[in-house]
This record gives structure tokens, sequence and C-alpha cells, in this order.
């Protein structure tokens, strides 16, 4: 009898505990997830503002000096990709329950109703996969297709503009419709077109992303890393400089690597269900292999060319110097 009473017996307050305990661990990992993606997204928006600033300076700079004229055609080009950068990444807080009111700023505006956070769950993934990721691979593939060519015409900066809209305009149709119109014109499995899920631990909208959406993005992505890699094969052909080289293939292992995770860990979350604690971690991968995209790019086409030009112009005005002393 003695033994009997000494075995533990399992209480409705033990059971209500463990469940609170587990639901504030879920939400602590969910609310670390959105705090590292902000602090990523900072991060990028910093190096965005660099290159922009870097862009800008060589842009005056070129005015002084007769060696950097022919060097300075992209810049607006160039502008136009990190920009793209910028918004995509700003456009990834949409897809951040836990850093909306009332965890922070709830004494400055009302959280958002179900309706609204879903209403940005769509809006996120339509300008995320519709038009600001396309956006930025396609002016990455543009930059690329000019580096090989020997003469830049004058109105590069349209041809830039035509050929972004001529390839996002069809995704960003696309992708309207599969989130806001499809519902209500086909009877559908619900994983082909559902944009949220309720999180059932704290009731909040967690943004998914939907199965036909992906596969859009995925056929995009195949057709891409094909164009991109062959553009890419093309420059090598006709460089010279072992640098250069290895900078033109560091760049096609980083976005055959981020287009191809991305498709797969996209895939993934639209089997995954909101209240399993990969799943947040999912759409931050997603994220953090896009930036990886951005970064490289950023640095590769951005940065180190204009670096590049200003080193050698520094050069030739010792040179010049040295020739009048």
């Amino acid at each position: 009898m003695v033994e009997e009473s000494l075995t533990p017996v399992s209480s409705p307050l033990a059971s209500l505990t463990l469940s609170q305990s587990l639901v504030s661990n879920i939400i602590l990992l969910s609310s670390i997830a959105d705090l590292t993606t902000l602090t990523f997204i900072s991060s990028i928006l910093l190096l965005s503002f660099f290159s922009i600033f870097f862009i800008l300076h060589f842009r005056l700079k070129s005015h002084q000096s007769q060696h950097l004229k022919d060097f300075n055609s992209l810049y607006t080009v160039r502008i136009l990709f990190v920009s793209f950068i910028s918004f995509w990444a700003i456009n990834d807080i949409l897809r951040l329950p836990y850093l909306i009111p009332p965890y922070f700023l709830s004494f400055l505006y009302k959280f958002p109703s179900l309706s609204q956070q879903v209403n940005l769950c769509k809006a996120h993934i339509v300008l995320s996969q519709g038009f600001f990721q396309p956006g930025f691979f396609i002016i990455l593939l543009f930059l690329v297709n000019i580096s090989a060519k020997k003469k830049i015409k004058k109105n590069i900066f349209c041809r830039a503009i035509l050929v972004l809209f001529a390839v996002c305009i069809p995704l960003l149709a696309l992708q309207i419709f599969f989130i806001f119109f499809s519902t209500r014109l086909i009877n559908y499995p619900e994983i082909l077109f559902r944009g949220f899920q309720l999180n059932g631990v704290d009731g909040k909208v967690i943004c998914t992303y939907p199965l036909m959406s992906t596969i859009v993005f995925a056929i995009f992505g195949i057709i891409y890393m094909i164009l991109f890699t062959s553009a890419c094969w093309k420059v090598c052909s006709i460089v010279i400089n072992k640098g250069l080289r290895v900078r033109i293939y560091l760049l096609v292992i980083t976005v055959l690597f981020s287009v191809s995770a991305q498709i797969l860990i996209l895939t993934a979350s639209a089997l995954w269900k909101s209240h399993e604690l990969p799943f947040d971690w999912l759409g931050f991968v997603v994220f953090l292999s896009g930036l990886l995209c951005a970064v490289v790019g950023e640095g590769i086409l951005v940065i180190k060319p204009i670096a590049d030009a200003l080193a050698v112009d520094s050069q030739f005005y010792r040179c010049d110097n040295d020739y009048r002393l």
C-alpha cells in the first residue's frame, strides 16, 4: 500500500503547466528566428546603403577623371540592382509575426486583425516571389551579360527596365492569381494555394508558401539557372584575369546553390505544419539563401568593380604626377 501511494499520479495542473511551458518555448524559438532575420535584414540594408553611396561617389569621381568615364555607364543599373535587394529584404518583415505588436510596439499602434495578418502574408508572397526576388535575379543576369560586351549602349537603363518588366510582370500576375483569386474559381486541395496557417499555439497567423506559388518560382528558377550558367560561361571564355575568373565561378556557385536551396525548402515548407518547431526556421533558411546570393552579387558586381576602377585611376594619377615632376 505504501508503494502504491508513492506512485506518481498525473494531475490536470501538471499537464497544464507542461503545456504552458511548451507554448512558451515555441514562442521563444519563433521569436529568436524572427529577431535573427531582422538582424540580417538590417545588415543587408546597411550594405545596400553603402553600395549606393559607393556608386554615387564613383559617379562624381568619374566626372573629374578622364580614365573613369568609360566605367560609369552601368551606375543606374547597379543602383536598380541594389534597390531591388533592399525592397526584397524590407518585404520579408511582413512574414515575421512575432515582431508585430503587442510584443514590442503595442503602445504605438493597434495589433493587426486576423484578416489584416492574412493579407500581409499574401502580399509578402506575391511581392517576394513575384517581383522583388525575381527582379534582382534578372538584373544580376543582365549585369553579367553586359560585362561580356565590349561596348555598352547609352540606353542601357531602359533596356534593363524592359527586360525586368518583361519577366516580372507575368510572374507577378501568376502569383496574384494563385494567391488572391484561385480559391474563388476552382475546387482545389488546400495545400496548393494556402498562403497562411493559424498557429494553434498562440493564435497568430503564420505565413506559408503555397505549393502552386512554389511551382511557379521553381519553373522560373530552373530556367534562370540555365541562362545564368550559360552567361557566366561566356564571360569566363573571354576573361584572361585569373582573379576575375575565380569571382565569376564563386558567383555561379552561389546563385545555383541559392536558387536550388530555395526551391527545395519552399517545397518542404508547403508540406510542414505551422505549429511544428522547424517551420519558422525553414522560412529563415529560405531568406538566408536569398541573402547569400544578394550579398555575393553586390560584392562581385557592384563594390569590387568600382573599387578596382578607383584603384586603377589612382595609379594613373600617380603616374601623371611623376611624369610632370
